[in-house]
């Protein structure tokens, strides 16, 4: 009898009934390919057992965690490793995944811990002569080149290490699955089994994921449900910093950020990111403006540049790094149908200085503030800082943890902060108690006159 076929998109994992050029699902093209369906699992027991229920009182200490010793790390994760957790790690080609690893593997290594790396890109020598260039050399772990996945869990069951590391997850293959290594169907068989051996032995199992075009980890998105914490490793080519984002953590807090910077001896961690993100400011220019910002639980000050240009095109160019481009053309609305400021028939282009990628709205006010500033060509004072969220009626919102963005902009010298009005920045002016002067606003035509002197003609 032969085996049924499904055609299944490799970069979503949805199923179709027969081949197509194109994924309805994820709109990727040629992304459908053959495998063979899986039987269907065993049939359930006619009676199970009854399972143990509990109530939500627990007196269990927290999950005790393995520390690498480089701080960036250890703060994304929570505070750590967590024995019997399973790690998954995103990012570009080229922008420094492997290397982070092998310097964390080093580190965990030189604590005393049993560590195992497996390489499935490269050969050991290449990682060995990687490690020199690190100058890691002497580091004690353990290190392997292979792709099959039964050989791997052999080893790692005879070894029982502490931590494991496998770069990457697309290069492995299981062999009781019939498609080639990195399809949807071999990423979901491998990332179960490792999954299901790292919560059986207590290791804590990192896995390095690939990302398609769009910066998402390629494979199925089951893969991300099945792990206990998602990283994102990202940052732009044209910049020495790298961003280690964390977007699921199930011991810890999600959305935190590790700050590092590339170097000719590896990645080194930036335990002040403000201040270095502000360290090539320049004197005061139109378009530049400080943004007091949260990544995570982390204030952090970067600037925002903004360049307002005639256009000789019909369709003025919008161009954004760091930000989004909706986001952006929202602004710009306000800005022209609440307070009469136009930006038709010119260019607009914003940037995040730094490579740093902002997503809080309460960036609205400096990026509102920078193209004014651009447009008028007036430059804003320099020991200022912005935040506020912008709604569509101009309005001003206030943001959260207000007090820890005044506190870094306090720290690294700046005597002003731009905020909406009847927040918590509005209480601490009317309690004092600090050296910055807050500057509160209740509406985008109310900053405008107050930061300008008049609505722009």
């Amino acid at each position: 009898m032969s085996r049924r076929s499904a055609y299944v998109c490799q970069s979503c994992g949805a199923t179709y009934a027969k081949w197509a050029g194109r994924c309805d699902n994820c709109g990727g093209w040629n992304t459908i390919a053959e495998e063979p369906e899986r039987p269907a699992g065993p049939r359930p027991a006619a009676r199970g057992r009854r399972i143990t229920l509990t109530g939500l009182e627990s007196r269990e200490a927290p999950p005790p965690r393995i520390a690498s010793g480089i701080d960036e790390l250890d703060r994304v994760l929570g505070g750590g490793l967590v024995a019997a957790s399973a790690v998954l790690v995103g990012g570009d080609p080229g922008i420094g995944k492997s290397t982070l690893l092998l310097q964390a593997a080093a580190a965990h290594a030189a604590a005393g811990q049993g560590v195992v790396y497996v390489t499935g890109e490269e050969s050991a020598a290449q990682v060995r002569l990687r490690a020199s260039r690190l100058g890691l050399q002497g580091a004690p772990l353990q290190l392997a080149a292979a792709t099959d996945l039964s050989d791997i869990i052999a080893t790692l069951e005879a070894e029982r290490p502490a931590v494991a590391v496998l770069d990457s997850i697309q290069t492995l293959w299981a062999s009781h699955v019939e498609s080639a290594p990195g399809s949807v169907a071999q990423v979901r068989a491998v990332s179960h089994e490792l999954v299901s051996f790292a919560k059986r032995r207590g290791t804590a199992v990192i896995l390095v994921g690939h990302v398609t075009k769009e910066g998402q980890i390629a494979g199925p998105r089951v893969v991300e449900h099945m792990v206990d914490t998602v990283l994102y490793f990202e940052g732009e080519r044209g910049h020495q910093f790298r961003i280690l984002r964390s977007v699921k953590n199930r011991f810890g807090p999600a959305g935190e950020i590790g700050v590092f910077e590339m170097t000719g001896g590896g990645l080194r961690e930036v335990a002040n990111p403000s201040a270095l993100f502000l360290s090539e400011r320049d004197e005061p220019a139109s378009g530049s403006v400080v943004f007091a910002g949260v990544e995570g639980t982390r204030p952090l000050l970067v600037e925002i540049q903004a360049l307002v240009a005639p256009s000789p095109l019909g369709t003025p160019r919008r161009t954004v790094v760091g930000w989004d481009s909706g986001r952006l053309a929202t602004i710009l609305a306000v800005l022209e149908a609440r307070l009469g400021i136009g930006f038709v028939g010119r260019d607009v282009y914003l940037n995040v200085a730094g490579g740093l990628r902002v997503s809080e709205p309460a960036a609205d006010l400096a990026v509102a503030a920078a193209l004014i500033s651009a447009r008028q060509d007036i430059a804003l004072a320099h020991d200022a800082v912005f935040f506020g969220e912008v709604s569509l009626s101009g309005a001003l919102r206030p943001v959260a943890q207000a007090d820890a963005r005044l506190k870094e902009a306090e720290k690294l010298g700046f005597r002003a902060a731009w905020t909406p009005a009847g927040g918590a920045a509005a209480q601490q002016a009317a309690n004092g108690g600090r050296s910055i002067g807050l500057l509160p606003v209740a509406h985008l035509a109310e900053f405008v006159e107050k930061a300008f002197g008049a609505l722009p003609e």
